[in-house]
């Protein structure tokens, strides 16, 4: 049994998630919790590996350099190769995908489920790719307010978006951001068959030079980085940092989110939707995801270190080395600055110490795992923190088969050599599945992320 000693130690922890320093670009953490989460709170541990966003960190050594791309094709039909973030210590060695929330696996897929009282599920890939091609197979979930997600996220926010908006079940929603910063005219529709009945297969092929969004393996939409030169900033806004595959599924229809944000998810979540009723979760079927690493020759966009770096506050690719140094913490309470402390603490591989009084594993919110802000949210937002700007709430992009500009070239490690700090702004050269009843044949997760923290400390405890 759990004494009430012990349960107090844990609530007292837990409670300090409530008070904790927030962190942006213009508020960097302090050196007692030095590592600014993909949250935008600021910790130690698990706050200092995937999403720890080295520009708003106390240093940028703050951050655990982030393991390089592998190659590889992931079948979701178990558990096996997935660890809980609260386990996770930054060896990707020992797992593909880190998870936040529930998984469970059924048919040969792995359901990421939203229970009443939760904000999701959220996996993320152990690896980082600096540029490449992912492709995902999947359904996605259903209903107002509820939205599934396949991303690219880079720790200094760019990004490179599906989204699917689950009052929506015929358009995957394309968008792409620079370091999170808003832009509600980078949002593109692709119209496609229903997502939550049919599986489809979505791609992302990322050169230096181009983004491209394929359906099925026909091309949905191109954007090339020629394109997106901000004369004002002297760079290129286009995605072009190491970033980590996101998969999820998250409730943008919450009423604590932004109006903008609720009424682009299509309302309020339906807690008693049939979904619900059936088993207990709204749910997201995931089948399969391939990485193909861009494998460039030089940077940017090589793979042959062991880590990749950042060596200055720009945060483009010219700052981005591919290095030697180590990725892995000893214990939850270590930083990028000190990996080994704590290391003879027993706790070191199990989960954070109920006697620390610093946050060690970052948590969810219902704003998403990437850039959330939407047309219509109110107040400002720091380029940061997951702030965002999917699609204006009132606006009507174009559907179908789109091309920004020019078509996009697969990622074969052939590009021009783009390096944001050139200044040049000219152009380079460049089955379907009817199990919708799935029964209450596994737990659901239930519980709030508070009553989940004080649980999991009151057990590390123990």
């Amino acid at each position: 049994m759990v004494g009430t000693t012990t349960i107090l130690l844990g609530l007292a922890t837990a409670s300090v998630a409530f008070a904790q320093a927030s962190c942006g670009l213009s508020s960097k953490c302090n050196s007692d919790t030095p590592c600014c989460s993909q949250y935008g709170q600021c910790g130690v541990g698990a706050y200092c590996l995937g999403g720890c966003d080295p520009r708003s960190s106390f240093s940028l050594d703050s951050c655990v350099p982030e393991p390089v791309c592998q190659s590889k094709t992931f079948n979701f039909n178990s558990m096996d190769g997935i660890t809980a973030n609260t386990k996770y210590l930054g060896d990707s060695s020992t797992t593909d995908w880190v998870m936040s929330g529930q998984a469970v696996p059924y048919d040969n897929n792995l359901l990421l489920t939203m229970a009443p009282d939760t904000v999701g599920t959220l996996l993320a890939s152990s690896t980082y790719m600096w540029y490449g091609n992912v492709k995902a197979t999947f359904k996605t979930s259903r209903g107002q307010g509820v939205v599934t997600a396949f991303i690219l996220l880079s720790d200094v926010k760019d990004e490179i978006d599906y989204e699917f908006v689950g009052a929506d079940l015929s358009t995957a929603q394309s968008n792409y951001y620079f370091q999170g910063i808003p832009d509600y005219d980078n949002e593109l529709n692709i119209s496609l068959s229903d997502t939550f009945n049919n599986y489809h297969t979505y791609e992302i092929d990322w050169t230096p030079d181009a983004i491209t969004w394929l359906v099925d393996g026909q091309v949905g939409r191109t954007k090339k980085r020629s394109d997106t030169w901000n004369a004002t900033s002297n760079q290129w806004d286009f995605p072009q940092t190491p970033s980590r595959v996101q998969l999820s599924l998250w409730p943008a229809g919450l009423s604590s989110n932004g109006i903008g944000t609720v009424n682009w998810a299509g309302g309020l979540v339906d807690w008693n939707s049939a979904d619900i009723q059936n088993n207990g979760y709204y749910y997201a079927s995931f089948q399969s995801v391939t990485i193909s690493c861009f494998n460039a020759s030089s940077a940017p966009g090589t793979n042959t270190g062991k880590s990749y770096t950042y060596n200055g506050d720009a945060g483009t690719n010219n700052t981005v080395i591919d290095g030697t140094d180590d990725t892995v913490l000893s214990s939850f309470l270590a930083t990028g600055t000190n990996k080994t402390l704590g290391a003879s603490s027993s706790a070191a591989s199990s989960g954070p110490k109920a006697s620390s009084t610093v946050q060690t594993i970052p948590g969810l919110s219902g704003s998403g795992p990437g850039t959330d802000s939407h047309s219509g949210d109110s107040g400002s937002s720091d380029s940061s923190s997951s702030s965002s700007a999917s699609a204006a709430a009132s606006s009507s992009p174009s559907t179908g088969t789109s091309t920004d500009s020019g078509s996009g070239s697969a990622a074969t490690g052939a590009s021009s050599g783009f390096s944001q700090g050139s200044g040049d702004s000219s152009s380079s050269s460049s089955k379907k599945s009817g199990a919708d009843k799935l029964g209450g044949q596994e737990r659901v997760m239930k519980g709030s992320i508070f009553a989940g923290i004080v649980a999991l400390v009151a057990m590390m405890a123990l």
